[in-house]
């Protein structure tokens, strides 16, 4: 009988202990996730923004070791759902919340709170190669539309215009509706992009081509898509984008970017806002080819 207690006793002490062990590397492995979260930030979003955002993370983790930054695209829409969700600790979008977005934030019982970090202007481009130099934004909206399919509509060659647009998540796509479009569909035909990229690779290779894309990735690519001037109307000048004709409000479209937080940042989060904010990250933007506030 001894010997059976003896077994049963030191049986149940290595459970005992083998629980107790298992209850101490459950609790490390918490604290540790707990704190590789509180030295991690993460920010989803706006295509258009992703190089400036980019930008922003890698000089700011340079002064603030122990923090690092994971930045991804997906789309204003995709980001600002990522944040409702729980899922980034930061969206960028280049577009503002939908009333709809505002509302089933709430219900998730979340105040989003918006940071204007940068102005963008968006660049109308077509391949080097189409004589065409400037359009109205009336002429914009019907192309877009598919109401005018042929250069020779706009004073260009007798050659059927092929239209590209981002996805209908991209803030872009949304902004670009409401302010030339007039909140009319695109055409149809319209051949949609799944990344800015992709519409610049695609101008560089399509003579016949038309696409709109960030100033910023314009002027990068310089050399592969042409920039054409819009005019408000037939008889005003034809107007650049450009960092001064943004700030000016003499190029019509633009818009702001902004940064959303689940109510107001506070800790890593505020951090980087703040040097987003800075005149070190204003810097950033300007050398990026955005418009600095």
């Amino acid at each position: 009988m001894k010997s059976k207690f003896k077994t049963g006793f030191l049986t149940a002490t290595a459970i005992m202990v083998t629980v107790a062990v298992s209850i101490f590397l459950v609790g490390q492995y918490q604290n540790a996730m707990a704190q590789e979260r509180a030295s991690y930030i993460t920010i989803k979003g706006s295509d258009t923004m992703v190089h400036l955002v980019s930008s922003w993370a890698e000089m700011f983790m340079k002064g603030n070791e122990g923090i690092d930054v994971s930045v991804t695209g997906g789309g204003s829409g995709t980001g600002i759902a990522a944040l409702i969700n729980g899922t980034t600790d930061i969206c960028a979008a280049s577009r503002k919340m939908k009333e709809k977005e505002i509302k089933l934030a709430e219900k998730q019982k979340i105040t989003p709170v918006e940071h204007v970090v940068a102005r963008d202007g968006i660049a109308v481009v077509v391949n080097p190669e189409n004589p065409v130099k400037e359009l109205t934004l009336d002429q914009l909206m019907k192309i877009f539309t598919g109401a005018y399919t042929n250069w020779s509509q706009v004073g260009g060659p007798d050659e059927n215009i092929l239209v590209l647009s981002r996805e209908s998540s991209s803030g872009t796509y949304v902004f670009f509706q409401e302010h030339v479009l007039q909140k009319n569909d695109y055409t149809q035909k319209a051949r949609l992009m799944p990344a800015t990229s992709a519409i610049i690779q695609s101008v560089s290779e399509d003579k016949w081509s038309i696409g709109y894309v960030g100033l910023g990735y314009a002027l990068e690519v310089a050399d592969k898509v042409k920039v054409i001037g819009v005019k408000a109307d037939a008889e005003s000048p034809a107007v650049m984008p450009s960092e001064e004709t943004v700030k000016s409000g003499d190029y019509s479209i633009s818009r702001p970017l902004q940064l959303y937080t689940v109510g107001e940042p506070a800790g890593k989060v505020k951090q980087f806002i703040d040097f987003c904010l800075s005149k070190e990250g204003q810097k950033i933007v300007t050398e990026t080819g955005y418009v600095s506030i």
